[in-house]
């Protein structure tokens, strides 16, 4: 059995579906030959918390955790939000929304020193940690699991110090993406100088989707295209609870996961309300569930509808609840970014909507990498943000199928199966084997 020594931020107790990539990897890494251990954050300020996850680590695991310093109560400060509000969700505007002064000040100085994040602190005050963690055990090889991207800087020094392979996770793309500031030129130089060797020093590079590899491509193309591999996400079809769950008695569309400024609702309350001027459906026929962390302008966008008594808001569940709350539901819902990467987007969350085997209302442009995902699988019925009228058709078959009972939409089983987690874990594992044979 050959030592991994995977570097990640998210990890439990931390919640979202950031740490479920990480996660699974761990679980089935040890059945393809490779023995995971964790170097992590104690302390961490995570968005949400699951604590149900620390029961999910194999009890043998070797986790090594270092202290972080983390900036957001200062930016909680300056900008005037409660210690209880995310931060994450609240960052990300729509696009033409108008920030406060305390804002503005804000991001620049999260867009002039945070290089490459606002975890960049991990790398100075976690090296007594990680040298233990070095010292104690036989490292054959470093994965790090990015963002934040300061652990692709922690994995650059491990290979630097110990000189073994390392593969590079990315989960998004890096500078220039929906989440990153704005920087001005020099800090983005800087930025742009430190991805590029991220890039260049990675014996390969793991992405979540294909859109990852044409980003650093149109960044960088004088890049080895050959070192980028697409691992997608997936489900764990031994995550999924037996349910008892003998129908609705409305019809109940339900959507997992974070929302904010430029991934929000607007289309489809758009859509409803038509539906309900054209007396298509009444309020009392549906509930449409929210459940996770919404930016405030999101919560102002549910109270501004006509329906906002069909309407309920579930803060962040464990992980092992949203699954159930996502199998007693008739329809899931999907919403992909507004932004100029949404084609190639695919939030982690689809493969989890994929599993239930649910039928998935999904906002998303129609060529985009979703669609292609919603068509491969028959799983989803896709319109485009600024298609009211046929997310309105969506919404009025979904809400059909479900009047009928019996009637589903045709689905394609072996192409669902494709995105089982094992199968994930199976190809970063044949990557890390390829680097053992050489290195």
């Amino acid at each position: 059995m050959k030592n991994l020594l995977i570097i990640a931020y998210y990890f439990p107790p931390s919640g979202g579906p950031g740490v479920q990539r990480v996660l699974k990897h761990i679980k089935y890494l040890p059945q393809f030959g490779w023995n995971p251990i964790i170097y992590t954050v104690k302390d961490a300020q995570y968005p949400a918390y699951d604590y149900s996850l620390v029961d999910e680590l194999p009890k043998d695991i070797m986790v090594y955790r270092s202290k972080i310093f983390e900036p957001y109560n200062f930016y909680r400060k300056i900008v005037g939000i409660k210690n209880s509000d995310p931060v994450d969700v609240n960052i990300i505007k729509k696009v033409g929304q108008k920030l406060t002064w305390k804002e503005k000040f804000s991001e620049f100085i999260r867009a002039t020193f945070f290089i490459p994040d606002a975890r960049m602190f991990w790398y100075f005050s976690g090296k007594k940690e990680l040298k233990r963690a070095i010292k104690e055990n036989k490292i054959d090889a470093v994965y790090n699991s990015a963002p934040p991207y300061t652990t692709a800087l922690i994995a650059k020094e491990v290979k630097k110090i110990l000189n073994v392979p390392w593969v590079a996770g990315f989960r998004d793309p890096w500078s220039d993406f929906i989440a990153s500031p704005k920087r001005w030129f020099i800090p983005r130089a800087i930025e742009r100088h430190l991805e590029k060797s991220v890039y260049q020093k990675a014996d390969k590079i793991e992405c979540a989707w294909v859109g990852i590899i044409i980003d650093a491509m149109g960044k960088f193309p004088d890049l080895d295209e050959s070192k980028f591999h697409y691992i997608p996400n997936g489900y764990d079809s031994e995550d999924y609870p037996e349910v008892n769950w003998e129908g609705n008695d409305r019809f109940t569309l339900t959507y997992t996961g974070s929302m904010y400024g430029k991934r929000n609702p607007s289309a489809l309350f758009q859509a409803i309300e038509k539906l309900l001027k054209e007396n298509l459906i009444k309020k009392e026929d549906f509930v449409i569930k929210f459940i996770g962390r919404f930016g405030r302008e999101i919560h102002e966008m549910i109270e501004n509808t006509s329906f906002q008594e069909s309407i309920k808001v579930i803060s962040y569940l464990p992980h092992k609840e949203s699954l159930v709350e996502l199998l007693k539901s008739d329809a899931l819902l999907l919403i992909v970014d507004e932004s100029k990467e949404s084609e190639e987007i695919v939030p982690g969350k689809v493969y989890e909507y994929i599993g239930t085997k649910k039928p998935i209302l999904t906002i998303a442009p129609k060529n985009g990498a979703v669609a292609q995902l919603m068509n491969e699988t028959g799983i989803g019925l896709v319109a485009h943000q600024s298609e009211i009228d046929e997310i309105s058709d969506n919404f009025l078959r979904l809400f059909s199928l479900w009047q009928n009972r019996g009637e589903k939409l045709k689905i394609n089983e072996s192409a669902i199966s494709k995105y089982e987690r094992r199968e994930s874990t199976r190809q970063l594992s044949t990557l890390l084997d390829e680097l053992a044979k050489t290195h």
